[in-house]
């Protein structure tokens, strides 16, 4: 009895012992891998499945706005705020890239999305503060850096606002001001100012409490309720008159003749057009 006992239950002892080897195996390998595959939960024709793996093309423009922020910091420390400007406007190209490039290709994913904020986190939130602190709040004490926290913290607010309303906000207007709008004003201000030679010590501590409060309202203006024209609903696919492509033409000859200048002329103004469409929506 006992050696039929053996018998009967040894197929299932070492079934048993099969299963616990190949998960052990399986384990094993999975604590072997440097790094684990990425999975998320996509719809499909209605249906909820399970993919692996990043898609890599709109990813490549978000490293490189990323790139481009973590760029313009180190620039900073060393003292060049002539490159660490034009990096956070290059970031704001790369960002302003990978959205549309995903949309085209059909390419976006939840990864992309979570990616592409703490992107922007860096390039137009910590990157800027960081480079206007370097340049000029850094000697007024504790208004400097409070000034650039304002700015950190209110950026990090209005992403996290925009991730949550994505869903539901109209598309053709931010509610604040973009935080790539709100980098593009603080790294111009810094542009300009260098190439007038305001730096260092030739910096007028006057010049320097007046661009904190410009961080600062710069910051609030992020967090506001004013809306702000998206410039999503722009068609570059259809056909546009002639004359269309003969502005931008002229926009570009402007541009040229003193990048900083214009690009700082043109954001102040993108930034006071919220206040001003939200007292012209209550007059009417």
């Amino acid at each position: 009895m006992n050696k039929e006992n053996e018998n009967t239950t040894q197929p299932g002892a070492d079934h048993t012992k099969l299963e616990q080897d190949q998960s052990a195996l399986s384990g094993a390998a999975r604590l072997d891998l440097p790094i684990d595959e990425h999975e998320e939960e996509v719809s499909e024709n209605g249906r909820t499945v399970r993919r692996q793996g990043i898609y890599l093309l709109p990813n490549l423009f978000t490293t490189g706005a990323l790139f481009a922020g973590f760029y313009a910091i180190i620039a900073a420390m060393r003292g060049d705020f002539e490159s660490a400007p034009i990096a956070i406007f290059f970031a704001g190209v790369f960002d302003g890239l990978d959205g549309r490039v995903a949309r085209l290709t059909n390419t976006s994913s939840k990864f992309g999305a979570e990616y592409d904020s703490l992107a922007d986190m860096v390039s137009f939130g910590v990157a800027p503060a960081l480079v206007m602190f370097s340049w000029a709040l850094g000697d007024l004490g504790k208004f400097g850096w409070s000034a650039a926290f304002i700015y950190v913290a209110c950026a990090a607010l209005r992403l996290a606002r925009f991730n949550t309303q994505i869903d539901t906000a109209d598309n053709n207007y931010f509610t604040g001001l973009a935080s790539p709008a709100a980098a593009a004003i603080i790294a111009s201000t810094v542009w300009v100012c260098h190439d007038v030679g305001w730096v260092g010590d030739a910096l007028p501590r006057e010049l320097s409490i007046l661009v904190g409060i410009l961080t600062a309202i710069t910051g609030f203006l992020m967090v506001s309720n004013f809306p702000y024209h998206s410039f999503k609903g722009i068609d570059f696919h259809g056909r546009v008159p002639f004359v269309v492509m003969f502005v931008v033409v002229l926009v570009f000859g402007l541009v040229t003749l003193d990048p900083p200048s214009i690009l700082l002329a043109t954001f102040l103004a993108y930034a006071a057009s919220g206040p001003v469409m939200q007292l012209v929506k209550r007059r009417k």
